[in-house]
């Protein structure tokens, strides 16, 4: 089990670069946490780390959005907050994101459980007491 923590908001584009390393081959990643917990705010700064130019934010209403990263790569951001049941996800084929190879970050991932690969990472995003978050995966 690994853990990073992040002290500010300064230091958060860090954090997202020893995550990228620590993460493995891991292309499909689930980030589970509360509400404010800063799950958007940190799949931002994984893509700022990978050079995307578009602006970054929560797919809340459109459950999917596709960045390009400096290499030109997709990277694919879900938010699943809005779903009933996980069968709502097949309709955006959000089989054919998982498995495609391409960096997939899910926000809500208890919405669609029973569909994520085995191979997923999760991981947990927590406030500490002092303001810190704290990622464990």
């Amino acid at each position: 089990m690994k853990e990073i923590l992040i002290d500010s908001l300064e230091n958060i584009e860090v954090a997202a670069k020893e995550f990228l390393m620590q993460k493995g081959d891991s292309s499909v990643i689930a980030f589970y946490g509360g509400m404010g917990a800063g799950k958007t705010t940190f799949c931002k700064a994984i893509c700022n780390v990978l050079g995307v130019e578009d602006n970054v934010g929560s797919p809340t209403f459109t459950l999917v959005n596709e960045y390009a990263a400096e290499d030109g790569s997709p990277i694919f951001h879900f938010d699943f907050y809005r779903l009933d049941k996980p069968e709502e996800a097949f309709d955006i084929g959000v089989e054919e994101y998982f498995y495609s190879g391409e960096l997939c970050l899910i926000e809500w991932p208890e919405k669609i459980e029973q569909i994520l690969p085995d191979e997923c990472l999760k991981v947990q995003i927590s406030v500490l007491d002092n303001g810190f978050r704290k990622l464990v995966f």
